[in-house]
């Protein structure tokens, strides 16, 4: 992990200005961003410590991490993240977690939902129901601890899940960029900075889109499959919130005689 913080803090040093930090801006600099020096001073620590967390050659102490995220004016994603490269625990006080429960009308409308598959979305993408025909589809949710049961962790962590995506790029960055929007909203939810924290230290891809910070609140979309036991399906996808609630039911569903409608029918005969 020792790399991994060294590139972490050379990104982030590079992408500010003497002017964020507050430190009179020369004319001429050979860097882009702050100097190691710079950043020391700031951090209160000698340029030859910094300069050698950078290069990885000595460990950072939580007081250290601490005053380095001050410096670098990191948010609190970015904190969790650095924490996790330096492989240290996160002191920082953390709220009391709740527990999310499915409102009883979308159980109901779930259960009618027997030809097309359906999930329940929590906060922070996390699955909180489903239907048969959305095992079909998927995978077995049951079966996957409920700690884990995370739509972003599917797309990132499940192979078979990212092999289902026909267009997982793409499907991958629009979540991202929606679980980004969540972060707008509660920034000091400990879980999401837990999952955000996980997920960008083992995946490139996701901590590339994340420090992107595109949003998207899309109700709507388009999803290409290619399912091992039914082929390729091209599904409409729709979200159904209620306002004030921080759930929403996500329904696929294909033209009606369609090759895909026809699929999806065979693939949701199999799973009764």
């Amino acid at each position: 992990m020792t790399d991994d913080l060294g590139a972490f803090l050379t990104s982030r040093r590079a992408a500010l200005r003497p002017q964020d930090v507050g430190l009179p801006e020369t004319r001429q600099r050979k860097v882009s961003g702050l100097r190691r020096e710079e950043v020391a001073q700031l951090a209160a620590i000698s340029v030859d410590y910094y300069t050698r967390l950078e290069q990885g050659r000595v460990q950072a102490s939580a007081s250290v991490l601490s005053t380095l995220a001050r410096a670098l004016r990191l948010d609190d994603d970015q904190l969790t993240y650095l924490y996790a490269v330096a492989g240290k625990n996160d002191a920082r006080p953390r709220r009391r977690r709740t527990v999310q429960k499915v409102r009883p009308a979308m159980l109901r409308l779930l259960d009618q939902l027997t030809e097309t598959p359906a999930v329940v979305l929590g906060k922070r993408l996390d699955i909180l129901a489903w239907n048969a025909a959305a095992v079909a589809l998927y995978t077995d949710f049951a079966a996957i601890p409920v700690a884990r049961r995370n739509y972003l962790r599917l797309l990132f962590e499940n192979d078979p899940v990212r092999r289902l995506h026909a267009e997982w790029d793409h499907d991958a960055r629009e979540a991202v960029a929606a679980l980004r929007m969540e972060a707008v909203a509660d920034p000091g939810d400990p879980d999401l900075a837990q999952l955000v924290g996980e997920l960008s230290v083992q995946d490139a891809d996701f901590r590339t889109w994340w420090a992107e910070h595109h949003v998207s609140g899309g109700s709507y979309g388009t999803k290409h499959y290619q399912h091992p036991v039914v082929g390729p399906l091209t599904l409409d996808c729709d979200l159904w919130s209620t306002g004030g609630h921080a759930q929403r039911l996500m329904v696929l569903t294909a033209a009606a005689g369609s090759p895909s409608y026809e699929a999806l029918s065979a693939l949701v005969g199999l799973a009764r």
